[in-house]
């Protein structure tokens, strides 16, 4: 006997499974009208348990809601002519969202799915999978949104940084949390299903230049350029500096870098995460010795293995099994590993740590972040790795 309690919970499940499908094929899908039955019982099983179908018949005559509630005459020997709730039926998903608190969101997606159809049909398959912005974006944020695809539509090899369109209320911060969303929807509109392009490449627009940080840890070296020691450039700009380095030092955190003190012939590049591919476009990069330290956890092995990929010689430091027992009190939790089972460039040593952090085999999801470990303890290691590859 399904109470409306019950009812709700059933449709509440159903809505969140299948609203998607709903907005997509709309209210001439085959599963309309929707019949819920209320599961009246037999006589047996209500002398059993009279109090119960009292409790079950009353909720059900207080009860007020969309849909129609259906009742069936049973002619019981014991019990005589009984009035029961059979079934509910619903009629559309309006009704199954205002079963479930559900109706304005609902209602806002629907509408709005129907504003971007009508005036990209070819939209039509892609948006339900967007349910969330349909339903909760501020209307700013819709208009903002369909501004942005009207324009690109038009203007489909612009060329023009983002903060050039001429489109309202259009900022970086608005514009960076929406990139895969614009992507996805501006393929559509193109009917392109090729996914090689970036957020950039598929709006025609133009890509802000990537900026490396770089510390100088060299006198003569600053002298070059003026005395400056730390830069922040494009990377096409770094690329034409006339450097003649000996050792070159990639870090993942930025204090990690700012604290390193002078080294002869060094620089450091700080924050590059998977983005050190970048520095296979430095000319002056390929004659130095390239030495690698980041966080002790999957991701930093990827990271290592990236840039093997592009600069082969790289060499890791503080990224070895003892640095990472030697500091056992200090681990945190990875929040998410690596998917890779192995990464091929690391060196037979890197990769049984490798394995050994992604296989849990020391602790569930450990991580060793390289500003944990003692700053003297680092920076002797990082001395010593100059000179012993000298």
């Amino acid at each position: 006997m399904k109470l409306p309690d019950d009812v709700r919970h059933l449709l509440l499940r159903r809505f969140q499974n299948k609203h998607r499908q709903w907005l997509a094929i709309g209210y001439g899908e085959t599963s309309w009208p929707m019949e819920i039955t209320l599961g009246a019982p037999t006589e047996q099983a209500a002398l059993r348990q009279i109090e119960g179908v009292r409790a079950w018949v009353r909720a059900w005559q207080r009860w007020q809601g969309p849909g129609v509630l259906s009742w069936c005459e049973r002619r019981w020997k014991t019990l005589g002519i009984q009035r029961l709730p059979d079934k509910l039926v619903l009629q559309n998903p309006q009704e199954v969202a205002q079963w479930v608190g559900e109706s304005a969101r609902w209602e806002r997606a629907r509408l709005r799915h129907q504003t971007l159809i009508a005036r990209w049909p070819m939209l039509a398959p892609h948006l339900p999978r967007h349910f969330d912005v349909l339903a909760d974006y501020g209307e700013a944020d819709f208009r903002r949104l369909g501004e942005m695809l009207d324009w690109i539509d038009a203007n489909p090899d612009s060329n023009l940084y983002p903060r050039q369109l001429p489109i309202a209320g259009l900022d970086s911060k608005w514009l960076e949390g929406r990139k895969g969303l614009l992507s996805d929807l501006v393929a559509a509109l193109q009917q392109d299903t090729s996914t090689g392009l970036n957020f950039y490449q598929r709006c025609g627009l133009k890509a802000p230049p990537p900026l490396v940080r770089m510390r100088v840890l060299d006198h003569a070296l600053r002298a070059r350029i003026g005395g400056i020691s730390d830069i922040c450039a494009p990377v096409e700009d770094l690329a034409n500096i006339d450097f003649p380095v000996s050792h070159v030092f990639i870090v993942e955190n930025l204090q990690t870098g700012l604290a390193m003190s002078d080294l002869p012939g060094a620089v450091v590049f700080m924050g590059l995460g998977y983005h050190v591919d970048v520095l296979a476009r430095l000319p002056w990069i390929a004659c130095a010795r390239c030495l690698y330290w980041g966080d002790l956890d999957t991701h930093g092995f990827a990271i290592l293995h990236r840039a093997r990929a592009y600069l082969p010689g790289a060499q890791s430091v503080l990224m070895d099994q003892d640095t990472l027992f030697s500091h056992k009190t200090l681990w945190v939790n990875e929040k998410e590993q690596h998917p890779a089972a192995e990464l091929t460039l690391l060196t037979e040593a890197e990769q049984q740590v490798y394995q050994g952090i992604k296989q849990q085999q020391w602790g569930q999801n450990i991580r060793l972040e390289q500003e944990r470990i003692d700053w003297g303890t680092a920076w002797n290691a990082l001395q010593h790795s100059i000179f012993q590859g000298n």
